[in-house]
């Protein structure tokens, strides 16, 4: 999933050095959402891997 967050987030710059605003714009909101989704899941993984018994 972070793979994902790159790609769209260099999709976003290299639009916005094109000047194309709105696939920029778009393309840094899904980056954004994934890294959220990413960070939520991964704190989710290191909380749930240190209860062993």
């Amino acid at each position: 999933m972070l793979r994902w967050t790159v790609t769209f987030i260099i999709l976003a710059i290299v639009a916005g050095i094109f000047g194309f605003g709105g696939i920029a714009a778009g393309a840094a909101s899904i980056a954004k959402v994934l890294f959220f989704i990413f960070l939520v899941l991964f704190i989710i993984s290191l909380i749930s891997g240190r209860t062993r018994v």
